[in-house]
């Protein structure tokens, strides 16, 4: 089982004023059988409280896997990539750019996206988009191979290479 944390960022959503369907659509795409989602919480887009959570998921809880949705656009609000590469000890372009690349065959906006992905300790930190259907997106596009990630990431992978 990989412990999994999930955030999203919306200040709409944080004040009440907005259901979060991002969140939800995560939780509804995750095997129960392979990710335990240990902590989901709905947050402002404010870079401190964001980096906050996402040091209290890696550090404290031990969590595998941390997914954001929310916070990867144009507005000024929008700093969940910011936070993200703060508390980052190393970076994992290859998740992000995977998921760009994808969403551009759905919708040129995707360009647009800033999210990143990035490791802290043996935790992996992923920034999804913020609507739910390109949440079930790109979640879905990468979720068959984040488990030989987390793997190799936690030391329980073998080698990747072949022959």
């Amino acid at each position: 089982m990989y412990k999994t944390g999930i955030i999203t960022l919306s200040d709409k959503g944080a004040k009440g004023e907005r259901v979060d369907l991002s969140g939800q659509k995560i939780k509804e795409l995750l095997p129960a059988d392979k990710y335990e989602v240990v902590s989901y919480v709905l947050l402002p887009d404010a870079l401190d409280q964001i980096e906050a959570e996402l040091i209290r998921l890696a550090d404290d809880c031990g969590c595998d896997l941390i997914l954001t949705t929310g916070g990867t656009g144009f507005s000024p609000r929008d700093v969940t990539p910011e936070a993200t590469l703060h508390v980052a000890d190393r970076q994992a372009p290859g998740i992000a750019e995977a998921i760009r690349g994808y969403s551009m065959t759905i919708t040129k906006r995707a360009m647009l996206s800033r999210g990143v992905s990035v490791i802290r300790g043996n935790t992996l930190i992923i920034n999804l988009p913020g609507s739910p259907k390109a949440v079930e997106e790109s979640l879905t596009y990468i979720l068959d191979t984040l488990e030989h990630g987390l793997d190799i990431l936690s030391g329980h992978g073998g080698e990747c290479a072949r022959r």
